[in-house]
């Protein structure tokens, strides 16, 4: 047998069913025979009838299936040869969706109404305070029904915004790891290629340039895969984050550069050094790579310099070189520069970049914090 989703059921088909239950309850005390042998009055089922089918519009107009409803209750107390029977359960379905859907001043204007109604047009004071139990109740489940609801609404709305955290978390994450395989990579290749591009020259000077020349190779591609290896490691199931590069790794950097063709690098340090967070470590260590990257793919230069400069706790990074880098920075498509500012936005920074002040060249500022 498969079970039923009352809740996917269409409105009409459910509240139908309420409307036919209430009918039948309302029903109920006609089937037994009246004291004088005779039948029951037709306006009694008549009356049954006007009370319970409006529950089908209930959850259309509320109030008005409520006004209805009590109204055929109130009008059952003419009927003079009828059962007695005070509980009008049509209504009382009424009352909870009203508790449950209507505004307040209908809320209010219900149960003010039909509360003290109760007494007015009941019989005996023990009949009316029963009703009057009854229909404080109605209303009762009808609030906590809504306040049920809005609090699973409320959970859902909380469950949907985490949901979406976590997307923005894993889309920035790959984002990050997508920017530092670009990074690592560019870097390693742009120094094999250059160590390629002067290998002629180091045979021409003999065997220990050359050794040099193909150590700087392996060192480059060594360093990369371990960095890749360390990166993809985090894509694993149960992967941890490893360390990032900090800024003790830039002269290290500066110094591979330096060695891995025919362009001299040089580094200073100014200022009274701060302290920056793990992130903008991260960030000043990628701008200073990718800058020297596209120095080496694009500027051929001769001289470059990266300055680190340290004022009130910020840290102004600027990377200078000699070559024709702002000529190939403009057909580049500058993904390279793109990069670098969404590293420094990240933690509050700044990146700028453009032709040298020199007027040869090309230079890198940022500012990390």
């Amino acid at each position: 047998m498969i079970p039923v989703d009352v809740r996917r059921l269409p409105w009409y088909v459910t509240d139908g069913a309420l409307a036919v239950v209430a009918l039948l309850a309302q029903l109920a005390p006609f089937s037994g025979t009246p004291w004088a042998g005779e039948s029951w009055p037709v306006t009694g089922y008549l009356v049954a009838v006007a009370v319970s089918v409006p529950v089908v519009f209930r959850r259309k107009a509320p109030f008005a299936v409520l006004a209805l409803s009590e109204l055929a209750a109130v009008a059952y107390t003419f009927v003079p040869d009828g059962p007695r029977q005070p509980l009008w359960y049509g209504a009382l379905i009424a009352m909870f969706t009203v508790a449950a859907q209507a505004p307040r001043w209908q809320r209010i204007t219900a149960i003010v109404v039909i509360v003290w109604g109760a007494f007015f047009f009941t019989g005996s004071l023990e009949t009316a305070a029963r009703g009057a139990l009854l229909w404080t109740a109605a209303y009762a489940t009808g609030r906590a029904w809504a306040n049920r609801q809005e609090h699973l609404r409320v959970l859902q709305e909380r469950a949907r915004h985490l949901e979406r955290e976590r997307e923005l978390e894993a889309e920035r994450e790959r984002s990050r790891i997508a920017r530092d395989m670009h990074d690592i990579l560019a870097h390693a290749v742009s120094i094999t290629i250059a160590q390629a591009e002067a290998g002629p020259i180091a045979m021409r000077h003999g065997p220990e340039r050359t050794e040099a020349a193909f150590e700087a190779i392996a060192t480059a591609g060594r360093e990369a895969m371990s960095q890749l290896r360390r990166i993809l490691g985090v894509l694993e199931v149960g992967g941890e984050r490893v360390p990032q590069p900090t800024l003790a790794g830039i002269p290290t950097l500066v110094e591979q550069v330096s060695g891995a063709g025919s362009t001299v690098v040089t580094l200073t340090v100014s200022g009274e050094p701060g302290t920056l967070s793990a992130d903008a470590e991260v960030a000043a260590y990628r701008i200073v790579q990718e800058a020297l990257t596209n120095m080496m793919k694009h500027a051929r230069a001769r001289t470059a310099t990266v300055a680190l400069d340290w004022r009130d706790g910020d840290l102004h990074v600027t990377v200078t070189d000699d070559g024709v880098g702002a000529k190939a920075a403009a057909g580049a498509g500058g993904r390279g520069l793109a990069g670098m500012r969404v590293r420094a936005e990240s933690c509050g920074g700044t990146v700028s970049a453009g032709p040298a002040p020199a007027g040869r060249g090309f230079e890198v500022r940022a500012t990390v914090r």
